[in-house]
């Protein structure tokens, strides 16, 4: 009999639960967002997002599977492409790698981002990856990609896309690698098996795989994102001073604890969009929120902010309860191995009583007090029962 008390009052808790997880996750980014704390308009809304955690558990999604526009967040790939050959050896951090007049023309297009870039000048890789990483150069950018691939554009741009498929990314399909459709760069950058006008396409599940594997593989990578502001070519007569775009780096406007990267992408089909890493204690959580607001209003750059430091705060607090139920993306579900044998593995033994009550004593145990509540409003009820009982007889 107390078994079976036990037992109600265990499935009466996870109803409880469940019912909450249930009422949490209704909730839409906005009224997620204020509740945060943060007052946004509903006309800023993100299009789409998503929040995984170190191990690809999904803690967030929302319209995570819609195509968008990447924008600049594109050059992140292109960054994945330099750290692989890095890793393999086929470049170093010291490489340099001399500007072109072609490179100091792109860097004088007012239309896209960029730094100053001047002809003959030898760049080192690890500047190229400051510039853009963080101020988000266009010419930076376009200068590792022809390092990479000997100044063959479709090449590099087609490795991106293969290395896509690889990476279990099944929407996402590049047109450039730095996310400026490639008119923009006046001719001076132009592919010739890809569509010079169309813009790369994504999604915000894509984007997480991107970095998932990004910083499982490379997390140096953080080294050149977690300042607020950063120097390159420094003792040069080439200095450059840049203010990073992810405000909620710690330090800048909507400075959030732990966030220490990675990128950020704007444009007029894209609107705003932010991807964001955070880690706390031995939790580092992914971030993409893309599409918020709209270009014709260039505050979209701060508006997606409050967006992304709301769903960090809540993907921290969801990461505390990660259970079997919780899904994970499959690109980076690990393979379960299959092993064929005749007996049943641990696993697959049904469970017996003993272990049975282990489980249940384990659970009275941590949810000690809940039970005590609960239990005690039984007692009351069933008391209160008694009486009207007895009052009746007395009649």
């Amino acid at each position: 009999m107390p078994k079976l008390i036990v037992s109600f009052l265990c499935i009466l808790l996870s109803l409880t639960c469940v019912n909450s997880v249930q009422a949490e996750e209704h909730k839409d980014i906005m009224q997620i967002t204020r509740e945060a704390g943060y007052d946004v308009k509903d006309i800023n809304k993100p299009k789409a997002s998503i929040v995984i955690d170190n191990k690809g558990h999904i803690l967030w999604e929302d319209n995570a599977d819609l195509e968008r526009d990447p924008a600049s967040m594109s050059k992140m790939f292109t960054l994945y492409l330099l750290f692989e050959d890095l890793a393999k050896g086929k470049t170093s951090l010291n490489t340099t790698v001399t500007a072109t007049e072609t490179d100091q023309a792109i860097s004088k297009i007012y239309e896209i981002s960029n730094n100053n870039i001047h002809a003959g000048v030898a760049y080192p890789i690890r500047e190229l990856i400051t510039m853009t990483a963080v101020p988000s150069s266009n010419v930076a950018t376009i200068m590792i990609a022809n390092h990479l691939s000997q100044n063959n554009p479709d090449a590099f741009i087609k490795r991106i896309n293969e290395t896509a498929k690889k990476l279990g990314m099944t929407k996402t399909h590049f047109y450039n690698p730095s996310g400026a459709v490639a008119s923009a760069f006046n001719g001076l950058y132009s592919p010739k098996e890809y569509d010079n006008n169309a813009t790369n396409v994504t999604t915000a599940r894509d984007l997480s795989i991107l970095t998932y594997h990004f910083l499982k593989k490379y997390p140096d990578i953080l080294n050149y994102t977690k300042y607020p502001e950063v120097k390159a070519m420094v003792g040069t007569p080439y200095e450059e001073t840049f203010t990073t775009y992810n405000y909620s780096t710690p330090g800048a406007k909507f400075g959030l604890e732990g966030v220490d990267g990675l990128k950020t992408g704007s444009s007029p089909s894209a609107a705003f969009n932010a991807l964001v890493t955070a880690k706390r204690q031995n939790t580092r959580l992914i971030t993409v929120v893309l599409g918020v607001g709209d270009w014709s209003d260039q505050d979209g750059e701060y508006y997606r902010h409050p967006f992304v430091n709301a769903l960090v705060e809540k993907g921290f607090k969801d990461a505390k309860n990660i259970s079997s139920k919780t899904p994970v993306l499959k690109a980076v579900k690990p393979k379960k191995e299959v092993t064929k044998t005749k007996t049943k593995s641990i696993q697959e033994q049904p469970q017996t009583k003993e272990q049975w009550w282990t489980k249940t004593d384990q659970f009275i145990q941590s949810h000690f007090v809940s039970i005590l509540i609960v239990l005690g409003t039984i007692a009351i009820l069933c008391l209160l029962a008694g009486i009207v009982l007895l009052i009746k007889r007395s009649r």
